[in-house]
């Protein structure tokens, strides 16, 4: 089960003028259940996005960068779940291809118009064939108000569905903000997630979106770790209508400093609950580094101990063998950190305990405090450096027994 989290209610996720949403059940890996979803968007939209560095990025990431990049104005997203299409070759890149060309035809509109996403298993032929059939499905069910249904419809191994949506007030006008997003395993991101898509009804001009996506993506969805595995299908995707009441051209306009605040919280809050959901996880660890040079600093030290499988088991059974952090933090690559400057706390439920200081076990430590600390659902690991001024948080869970359960049945 997820760690303090639930899926919104339909009612709670807002439709966003512009943006119309449609799943289907295509069987693309297995029966009965809904596993294909199309997104249709009004024209005149602005749309960007950032995707996996792994070098085996799969073919609907190639694709969507060079639509993207041709600048023809998107129209309409589609994505499958089950099968990744990643791992397979020129087949795949046609198979993204053929996609978008059905997609194209159904909407009346060109193939470049079109940014395909697949997730699931690695290296198997997506059923491209099944995916067609199940389009019209798709079509007929669209409807502005199924983010939910979307929600759901991306999923794999997520236990549940992953959603925000916001509407507020700036500068005397309505905004509206509703984002989905997937993942629970193979979770590094190097740039954003497995897969999320964020929409707002303001209109952002695109080299402000360009901008704008990178740096939500930056704040939230590159601040997460499950596993400490990039996945070959990180996509996260930003998406301004331009039909609500607010419209920005350069950022410089009145209200963009709250319309962006708001669209990376709700960025930072879409990539939280994947850490929430992470494959068998039982605690939500957000680990937070202080007095680093640079925040790249930081956040090296802050990885290293998050994707620790040493300290993220320890913190599964509770256990307070925290000399774990200890060894994270010196092989986290600074090579000229002073350890005797740097301390090392375990904060939960407003408590904090000092653990470690000048180079060794603080001398007010006792291991039970420690294990108190370690039995709460949320946990801080609170590191300060002594270097500087800097500070970084990623956030992260625990590693179970379920964690390798189902991983070992995943293709099952």
């Amino acid at each position: 089960m997820p760690v303090n989290y639930a899926t919104p209610a339909p009612s709670a996720l807002y439709p966003i003028a512009g943006v119309r949403l449609g799943v289907a059940e295509a069987e693309i890996r297995k029966k009965h259940r809904k596993d294909l979803t199309l997104i249709a968007l009004d024209a005149g939209a602005t749309v960007a996005g950032v995707f996996t560095l792994n070098r085996f990025c799969a073919a609907p990431v190639q694709l969507c960068r060079a639509h993207l990049a041709a600048g023809a104005g998107i129209r309409a997203l589609v994505i499958n779940t089950g099968i990744a299409n990643a791992g397979t070759g020129e087949p795949g890149r046609q198979a993204a291809q053929a996609t978008c060309a059905a997609v194209a035809k159904l909407l009346g509109i060109a193939p470049e118009q079109v940014l395909p996403f697949s997730t699931g298993v690695i290296l198997e032929a997506l059923p491209v064939d099944r995916l067609i059939a199940g389009l019209p499905a798709a079509q007929a069910s669209l409807a502005a108000d199924h983010w939910h249904a979307a929600a759901h419809a991306i999923m794999t191994t997520d236990t549940v569905a992953k959603a925000a949506s916001r509407r507020l007030q700036v500068q005397g006008k309505t905004l509206t903000i509703t984002g989905i997003s997937k993942g629970a395993g193979m979770i590094k991101p190097n740039m954003a997630t497995m897969l999320g898509f964020m929409a707002t009804d303001a209109g952002i001009a695109q080299p402000l979106l360009d901008e704008l996506v990178r740096e939500a993506a930056d704040a939230s969805f590159n601040c997460i770790s499950v596993d400490g595995d990039t996945s070959t299908n990180d996509s996260f995707i930003m998406i301004a209508t331009g039909k609500g009441e607010l419209a920005f051209a350069s950022g410089q306009e009145p209200g963009w400093t709250e319309v962006r605040a708001a669209l990376i919280d709700v960025a930072r809050e879409l990539a939280q609950a994947i850490v929430r959901d992470g494959e068998g996880a039982t605690k939500f660890i957000t680990v937070t580094v202080e007095g680093g040079k640079h925040r790249g600093e930081c956040r090296q030290v802050a990885y290293a101990i998050a994707h620790s499988p040493l300290v993220k088991t320890a913190f599964f059974a509770s256990d307070p063998n925290l000399g774990r952090i200890l060894a994270a933090i010196g092989y986290a690559g600074i090579a000229d950190l002073n350890v005797e400057d740097v301390k090392v706390w375990l904060e939960a439920a407003g408590q904090s305990v000092l653990v470690s200081e000048q180079g060794g076990r603080a001398a007010t430590y006792a291991e039970a405090a420690g294990a108190a600390i370690m039995a709460n659902a949320e946990i801080t690991v609170r590191v300060h450096l002594g270097r500087g001024e800097a500070t970084a948080s990623v956030y992260t869970c625990d590693l179970s027994y379920d964690y390798v359960k189902i991983n070992a049945d995943y293709r099952s």
